[in-house]
C-alpha cells in the first residue's frame, strides 16, 4: 500500500533556492519524480501575484500548473511605506496559507513534502509530525549562505537537498542553434 502523500511548495522561497543554483525546474518532471512509489494526494503551489500588472511573468507558470495537477493558491501582493526607511515595499507571504492547507490535509496524508527552507515553518512541523504525518522539507544548503533555516532542516525528518535531486526535476539546457 502506497502512503499518502502531499507537497506543499512555497512558490517565492523554492524559486529564490532554485535560482541561486542555477536550476530551471521542470514541473512536469516533479511532479512525476514526487509521484513515484506513493499516492499524491495534492501538490500545492503557493505564491503572491502583483496586483498592479497587466502581465506578470508567473502568469503562464501559474496557469500550466493549474492545468497540469497542481493546486495553485495565490493572493495579491500588498504594497506599504517601511516607516524605517520611507520606502516602498511590496509584501506577499503565503505562510498562513501554507499552514492552514497542510494542518487540515495532516489527518488525510502520511506524508507532507515542503519546499522552503523558511525557519518560521518549524512550529508547523512540530504539530504536523505530532499527527503522526512525516515530513519532508526541500531546499539546499549548497549555496551561500545556505537557503535553509538550520532548525527547519534539523525538525525534518527528511532533509533533501535540491542538488541532489537536480537531475530528476531539471529542465535540460536549452539548445541554440548556430547557423
Amino acid at each position: 500500500m502506497h502512503e499518502k502523500t502531499a507537497l506543499f511548495i512555497d512558490g517565492s522561497n523554492f524559486y529564490a533556492a532554485t535560482k541561486s543554483l542555477n536550476m530551471d525546474i521542470d514541473y512536469a518532471k516533479l511532479h512525476a519524480h514526487f509521484s513515484q512509489d506513493t499516492n499524491l494526494i495534492r501538490a500545492y503551489y503557493y505564491t503572491a501575484m502583483p496586483e498592479d500588472q497587466e502581465f506578470s511573468p508567473l502568469r503562464p507558470l501559474i496557469d500550466w500548473l493549474d492545468y497540469n495537477g497542481f493546486a495553485v493558491v495565490s493572493k495579491l501582493t500588498r504594497e506599504f511605506t517601511d516607516p524605517e526607511s520611507g520606502k516602498k515595499r511590496i509584501k506577499g507571504n503565503m505562510d498562513m496559507e501554507i499552514a492552514l492547507d497542510m494542518l487540515k490535509l495532516a489527518p488525510f496524508i502520511n506524508h507532507a513534502v515542503l519546499f522552503s527552507g523558511d525557519g518560521d515553518f518549524c512550529r508547523l512541523l512540530e504539530d504536523v509530525q505530532g499527527m503522526g504525518v512525516r515530513v519532508s522539507v526541500v531546499s539546499t544548503t549548497k549555496t551561500n549562505p545556505p537557503m535553509v533555516a538550520d532548525t527547519l532542516r534539523r525538525m525534518a525528518d527528511i532533509f533533501i537537498d535540491l542538488d541532489q535531486i537536480r537531475m530528476h526535476i531539471e529542465r535540460p539546457p536549452r539548445q541554440v542553434d548556430s547557423v
